[in-house]
């Protein structure tokens, strides 16, 4: 059985919504689970069952004990959220074959589209993050001690959308992986606040040896980054150029009022809320799709703190 997973917690009931909003217009009937986040979920856990059939994740007690577990591996000063991992349970859960999505993200077109390449690799993602390099990933150790091979370092991912099989990985192999992280945090970048990226990554590239980025194996696979600042919109969809976009993740840049691309999440989030759609508050306005000051800067901010940390790095001793 092919399917998604999602975590969530009511504090992002709103972002969740609109993901299934999105995806439900394309899939109305491809299963999804709710992976809870915290205790406090109850209220997301309810609105997606009712709008889009969404499940609850049948095997609570695997989230506890592996939520506990992680916490036991890491310190705290490492990985302060242990609950960000637990997008981990995928492998474990009812699905044989599963795209995992993060709530800051929306689809344009069929999830089963993404799932189909699942036929020619155990662990699929769509992204173009590997053209930055190692940034927010893994530190430049992993390349002096040659921990992982060139080719395998060109298929870093964002860990916010990926797919793979539940026969990918086992419980065991997961526990053994993670506390080799726990002893190397040399090895990752955490340094723009990211958490659980740098050990997905590690994660995927010690133990699934047969992986796709469909970005590459697409050739015109367009964009999906939230701080581009060129997407156009046609209707409720995205296009980059002529080509329309498969997904669009904000990845960090903010979704907020003013923020990049706020009109289209606006119409996803209340589609089937039209009650809500009424009581928008006039401080969050539906923004036009003209990119504005923030979104023609972001890149620019981004590439200068690329350039500081190779230049700070250059002038720290190994």
């Amino acid at each position: 059985m092919r399917g998604v997973y999602i975590v969530a917690s009511d504090r992002v009931a709103d972002n969740a919504i609109a993901l299934l909003s999105s995806l439900r217009l394309q899939d109305p009937d491809i299963p999804v689970f709710l992976i809870p986040f915290s205790e406090d979920a109850s209220k997301v856990t309810q609105q997606l069952a009712e709008l889009y059939n969404v499940q609850l994740f049948p095997d609570l007690a695997l989230i506890e004990v592996l939520t506990q577990k992680i916490s036991e591996i890491f310190p705290r000063d490492f990985l302060a959220l242990p609950n960000k991992m637990r997008k981990l349970a995928a492998w474990f859960g009812p699905l044989d074959e599963f795209l995992y999505i993060d709530t800051d993200i929306l689809f344009f077109s069929p999830v089963a589209d993404t799932l189909a390449y699942l036929d020619r690799a155990d662990f699929i993602w769509c992204d173009y993050h590997y053209k930055r390099g190692l940034e927010d990933v893994f530190s430049n150790v992993v390349l002096d001690q040659n921990i992982f091979s060139d080719q395998a370092l060109k298929d870093v991912f964002n860990s916010g959308l990926w797919g793979s099989k539940k026969s990918a990985l086992s419980l065991e192999a997961l526990y053994q992986v993670l506390r080799e992280c726990a002893a190397h945090r040399e090895y990752f970048d955490f340094s723009s606040g990211t958490t659980d990226q740098p050990i997905m990554n590690y994660l995927v590239l010690k133990t699934i040896p047969n992986r796709l980025n469909i970005a590459k194996a697409n050739p015109n696979e367009p964009g999906s980054w939230g701080g581009s600042p060129h997407f156009e919109r046609r209707g409720h969809v995205l296009f980059d150029g002529e080509r329309p976009l498969r997904y669009l993740h904000w990845a960090g840049t903010p979704m907020r009022a003013g923020g990049p691309y706020r009109d289209i999440w606006t119409y996803y989030r209340y589609l089937n809320d039209p009650e809500g759609a009424k009581r928008l508050s006039a401080s969050d306005p539906i923004n036009s799709s003209t990119p504005n000051a923030f979104t023609l800067v972001l890149p620019k901010l981004r590439q200068l703190k690329k350039t500081l940390k190779q230049q700070l790095r250059a002038l720290i001793p190994n």
